[in-house]
């Protein structure tokens, strides 16, 4: 549903206050770095687990900033938050997102029957996972610390 901007800023601020872990996704293909999007984990610390969100401009779309923004935020969760888990919900038509997802890391853990809508119409939503045990991802956070980051 559209949303004012005075209901968007309280939420955000909302957002700001809590236990999520935000970074900003920046374009570096040009002369200067560009934010393009955020992705944000959102921990449940009791259970060592955290939903994932993205949320790309129309205009970063396509390019693999996604997937590699996606990777970073695995990498940080698991190698810096030590987390075990991070899932996420992604509409079932959204075919790019799940194969994005996929190329990130994350893997099909289930289907929401009718949990969402797509351009109006009912669909079902897609769960996906990635489990630190699992990811296969290179580890920034290890090569900057100069340790072998392969797994």
């Amino acid at each position: 549903m559209p949303e004012s901007l005075e209901a968007r800023a309280e939420g955000m601020q909302h957002q700001l206050r809590g236990a999520n872990i935000r970074f900003t996704v920046y374009d570096l293909s040009g002369a200067a770095p560009v934010p393009v999007g955020v992705t944000t984990l959102l921990p449940d610390d009791s259970v060592r687990t955290a939903e994932f969100v993205v949320m790309l401009a129309r205009e970063a779309r396509g390019r693999g900033l996604g997937v590699e923004a996606t990777r970073l935020t695995l990498d940080y969760a698991f190698h810096v938050a030590s987390l075990r888990m991070v899932w996420l919900k992604v509409l079932a038509p959204n075919a790019a997102g799940i194969k994005a997802y996929e190329r990130a890391g994350f893997r099909h853990a289930g289907r929401l029957r009718e949990g969402g809508y797509w351009l109006g119409q009912v669909c079902d939503e897609v769960v996906m996972d990635a489990l630190a045990q699992d990811f296969s991802g290179t580890s920034a956070v290890r090569a900057l610390l100069g340790r072998d980051h392969t797994e």
